[in-house]
């Protein structure tokens, strides 16, 4: 269990990697207008997500409980911002005149990326739980 959730995490790393190219790309930076994913949202569910990344590949390596509830605690707060930022995105695509940065993400990407996520935070509750 500990590996999956592993593989799974370096997975939807890689998908945020790519949302986040794309964002800083065209602009995302620089958005202040309402209605926007704004920088810190954006920058605080990146480095939280890879802090508890390196927290579980400690844990894996060391077997330590404590490093993996607080990698889940950590995940669990990554995923409420992200789920935020889905709520906006959503919103977004149901206004054709807004054009800020991160409608230029691939749906399939997106979902992809919630897919991997979801199943990751199902997977380090469960390794952390001891299952498997």
């Amino acid at each position: 269990m500990n590996w999956a959730a592993l593989i799974t995490w370096v997975l939807t790393a890689g998908g945020g990697f790519v949302l986040l190219a794309i964002w800083l790309k065209n602009g995302g930076m620089r958005q202040r207008e309402g209605g926007r994913i704004r920088p810190a949202f954006i920058l605080s569910h990146f480095a939280l997500a890879a802090t508890g990344l390196v927290l579980w590949i400690v844990f894996v390596a060391t077997g330590s409980n404590a490093l993996a509830w607080i990698a889940f605690v950590l995940l669990l707060v990554v995923a409420m911002i992200g789920f935020s930022m889905l709520g906006i995105w959503i919103r977004q695509r149901q206004q054709r005149d807004v054009a800020p940065a991160e409608q230029r993400f691939p749906v399939a990407v997106v979902g992809l990326h919630g897919a991997l996520a979801a199943t990751t935070l199902v997977l380090v509750f469960l390794a952390a739980l001891g299952v498997g």
